[in-house]
């Protein structure tokens, strides 16, 4: 009989984080970024259908990279987690620190299991304050950790460049058109430090817009709402952000 082959703890947790980590790297990068305002999504998604970000609740986004079936059961979980302690105790109990902390324990789980394969899904989830003060954005790598982001934070293939890019340009008191602009610029550069362009309708856009007098502060930005942020600067920025669309998904 033969000898079962051997492999250390050690090796096996490294190979499904390698496994997980290039499963990632293979999906578009993403972007979430404070802004004076709110926190802005960007990423570059051709697909109209297929959603990189989602309202979670009232004042809590999901942004996710890696495997679209994967990533979008564990939004379906999170919308059910919201409106079920909104719903049991009150909506201020619903938060994006909880809800970091459900999503780590399930990707968790998951991840140091045998018996079946980790999660290639990195994830952000972010809750807009009363104040830029009271932003908090949470990023969650497949192993289940949770990450503390302040500022801007970039998940996905490039993630690492995009970061540094984003963390020498960055300031706080950006304008809604400034932050989209760097974000974009963010995700055109190339791992050969070249750029690319990315075309507006290639972008999938969405803001927490904490000026909106709605208890809802998710909602979306495409068509020509998009096309005047990118192509706005100044004061001509900020007189788009008063007319952007109420509509939220």
């Amino acid at each position: 009989m033969s000898t079962p082959f051997y492999v250390s703890p050690q090796q096996a947790m490294a190979d499904r984080a390698e496994y997980a980590r290039k499963g990632i790297a293979r999906g578009r990068s993403l972007v979430v970024m404070q802004y004076a305002d709110g926190i802005v999504f960007v990423g570059e998604n051709p697909s109209r259908a297929l959603h990189k970000f989602s309202e979670i609740y009232d004042r809590i986004g999901f942004a996710a990279a890696g495997k679209y079936n994967e990533y979008e059961n564990l939004r379906i979980g999170g919308v059910r987690y919201a409106d079920l302690r909104g719903y049991t105790y009150d909506r201020d109990d619903v938060t994006a620190r909880g809800l970091a902390n459900v999503y780590a324990q399930t990707l968790g789980t998951i991840f140091s299991s045998a018996a079946e394969k980790p999660y290639e899904v990195e994830l952000v989830v972010a809750e807009v304050g009363e104040t830029p003060e009271g932003d908090q954005i949470y990023r969650l790598p497949h192993d289940g950790s949770i990450v503390d982001e302040h500022g801007s934070v970039a998940v996905g293939g490039n993630a690492e460049q995009i970061s540094n890019f984003l963390d020498q340009r960055h300031r706080d008191g950006m304008s809604l058109a400034e932050a989209l602009k760097l974000a974009v610029q963010a995700l055109s550069r190339d791992t050969n430090g070249g750029e690319r362009e990315i075309p507006a309708e290639r972008l999938e856009v969405a803001v927490l817009d904490r000026t909106r007098p709605q208890k809802r502060k998710f909602k979306r930005i495409a068509g020509r709402q998009l096309a005047r942020l990118l192509e706005a600067d100044g004061a001509a920025a900020a007189s788009d952000g008063s007319e952007e669309s109420d509509d939220a998904e």
